[in-house]
Order: structure tokens, then sequence, then C-alpha cells
């Protein structure tokens, strides 16, 4: 918005030629950075009163961590702080005519409006599972197929009128056509190696990094601070990817795909971070407002989304590591407890409790041990990741 408002400004008179500094990237990123996070400061409190004032307080499972029973009440949805922060922030600041912004901003707001609606069911029915499993898969996978089927074409070509050429020809095909070798799979740490993927194989896998990333985020929201910060870094991260690839000259020079548009997710990517910091403020032990389903399955969904646009799936994984991880011990627990139960008429257990995070509780590490431990490995996986723009 803003920069449409300078660029305009710029026609007027010469006088207003200092405007120019909006077309920097690195200036509005900046800016968004900031805007999102004093937006969230001066909310912050605001927003946590109106939700104790509505009871929007967090149920505590019954077979949850005994020393988390002293957080029953405490303000949820924090996260819809999270996402005034980032909208307001990414409608000012980035070029809203660039399709990219448009569509992370849809799968974010999409899988908000499913955490919504899973932590309004908690608080209102006083049902702590909140929306059921198969109806939240459902809906998360409608978002992530559609977003999927569009990216696929988007990252193809370098604006909509093409994208739907790509797909009418896609279509005329019989479902056959050639992508370009950026449309493939990026192997981290080799030079212009890519698995290409065909049109199926890209939208089955960025089905599974989208809808994955959300929900691993909303495994790892279990300690006061540990999903958010992990978030802010991972984003950051992931703007730095988005600024070299949508940059012909730095893509070239790093061997990078070049994708148009794509730097302006960087702008995005600091409103998230400036929005994360700011919720962290009030997030830290002991937390004063929860992130809920609406905050951490919105987030896991722009991330998932980003590293697609930007080609960087697998160093999401890698950057991301901590999400991973606490997503595979539930997977593991899970499907280990059933098959010992069947086989043995008695569910086992591989870890005290799961996510990972609770295993670490139960094994006499504090909350502030486990989530500080997580925040600095996902600090080094994060350095790790971006040391793939030059070790390649």
């Amino acid at each position: 918005m803003l920069l449409t408002l300078a660029q305009w400004l710029q026609t007027l008179s010469p006088e207003f030629g200092f405007f120019r500094v909006f077309q920097y990237l690195t200036f509005r990123a900046v800016m968004a950075a900031l805007t999102a996070l004093l937006i969230g400061l001066i909310a912050g409190p605001a927003v946590i009163r109106r939700l104790a004032a509505l009871k929007i307080g967090q149920p505590i499972r019954e077979y949850a961590m005994q020393s988390h029973l002293a957080k029953s009440g405490t303000p949820t949805m924090g996260g819809v702080l999270i996402l005034i922060g980032i909208a307001v922030s990414t409608l000012l600041w980035a070029d809203l005519s660039n399709r990219f912004v448009w569509i992370v901003m849809i799968v974010t707001f999409g899988f908000g409006a499913i955490g919504w609606v899973d932590d309004w069911r908690k608080v209102v029915n006083k049902d702590p599972e909140g929306m059921r499993s198969r109806e939240k898969y459902m809906w998360q996978s409608i978002i992530g197929l559609v977003a999927a089927l569009y990216l696929v074409f988007s990252i193809s070509e370098s604006n909509n009128l093409r994208v739907m050429e790509l797909f009418y020809s896609w279509v005329k095909s019989g479902f056959d056509v050639n992508l370009p070798p950026k449309a493939g799979l990026m192997l981290p740490f080799f030079k212009e190696v890519t698995y290409p993927l065909g049109v199926f194989g890209f939208v089955i896998m960025t089905y599974l990094v989208i809808v994955g990333s959300s929900n691993a985020v909303n495994l790892t929201d279990g300690l006061d601070g540990l999903a958010i910060m992990p978030v802010v870094m991972v984003g950051s991260a992931l703007g730095v990817f988005a600024y070299v690839t949508g940059s012909s000259v730095y893509s070239k020079y790093l061997l990078f795909p070049h994708i148009p548009g794509s730097g302006e997710l960087m702008i995005f990517c600091a409103a998230m971070a400036g929005a994360g910091l700011a919720f962290l403020w009030f997030n830290t032990h002991p937390a004063q407002v929860f992130m809920g389903d609406v905050g951490a399955l919105a987030l896991g969904g722009a991330l998932g989304t980003i590293a697609v646009i930007v080609r960087q799936e697998i160093v999401l994984a890698i950057m991301g590591g901590i999400f991973v991880v606490e997503a595979l011990s539930v997977m593991l627990q899970v499907t280990y407890f059933k098959y010992t139960k069947k086989k043995y008429g008695e569910g086992r257990r591989i870890l005290k409790m799961a996510p990972l995070h609770h295993h670490f509780e139960k094994s006499g590490w504090k909350e502030t041990q486990v989530v500080v431990r997580f925040w600095i490995i996902t600090m080094l996986l994060c350095l790790v990741g971006l040391s793939t723009l030059k070790l390649r």
C-alpha cells in the first residue's frame, strides 16, 4: 500500500524523489518488522484483557504434566495478535500486486481460521480436544492442495497470465507437461542438482510440506515461548532465501533458481518475525497468553508455503529440525503404543511422554531449560541452513 503511494507521489513532483527508498526490499523489510513489533507490543495488553474477559482460557488435558495444571485458565488464542501484526504490516509495506504475497496470506489465514474454530470449540464447548482430527485434516488438505496446484504453475512462470496458459497446456496435453528445473526438488549443498517431480509429484510434495509444517509447529507449541522463537528464526532465514531467489543477480551468482517476485516474501517474513517477537514479550515464562492453534497452524502453514516458493523444502526440514523431531516423536510414540497393545495386549511407550519436550520435562529438565535449549538448537540449525547459500 505504502509502496504504491510512494510511487504515485514520485510521479507528481521531483521533490518527492526521496520516496525512492520504498523501492528497496531491505528498507521495507526492516519497516515491516518494526511495524509488526510495535503493533504487537501496543495491542498486546488490550488483546490479552479482551481474551480474559471473554473467559477464553486454555483447557489442560487430564493426562498433561502436573506442573502445567496451574496454567489452566490462562488466555489462549493469542495467535490472533500475531496474525493482526502480520496482516497490517504486510498490507502496508508489501507490493500488493505480487502473487506470492497473496498465496502465502491465503494459506496463513486459512490455516488460522481452522485453528480459530479448533480453539473456539475447546473454550466454548469445554472440550480439550477441540476440532476432531479428521475434520481438521480435511480442511487443511483442501487449502494445502489448492495452494499446491497454484504454486506448481506459478513457480514455473513469471506472471498469472502465463500461469493460466501453462495450466491450460497441462490440461490440454492430458495432464502431461514438462516443468522447468526450478520446479524440481532442490538438494542443498549441491550445485544445480534438482530432481524432476512432475506436476503431480510437486503437488503431493507441496501438500505434505504445508500441512506437515503446520501440524509440526502446532505439536511444538506446548511450553511457554517454545514454538514462537524457532518460528521467528526459521522465518527470518527463509526471508534471506526469498531475497536471493527473487534477485536475478544474487540467484545467478549463488546458483539458485530465479523465482521472479519471490523476493517480496522477505516483507512477509520480516512482518512474521516482528509479530512473533512482540508475542514472545507476553508468551515468555510465565506466559500471560498462549498462542493456540489459531497461531501455530497459521505460522506453520506460512513457513511451509514460503519454503516451497523459494525451493528450500529440504532446508526447511533442516532449519526447523525441532519441529520435525517433535512431530516424529508423536508419530513414533502413537505407532509403537498401538503396535505393542495389539501384540502384547498392553501399550508400551518409547518416550516418557510425547511430544519430545514433555519427555525432557519428565526426565527432570525445567520448562525454561527445555525452551532455551531448543532455541539454541534451532539457532544452530538455521546457521547450517543459511550455509547452503554458499556451500554448494
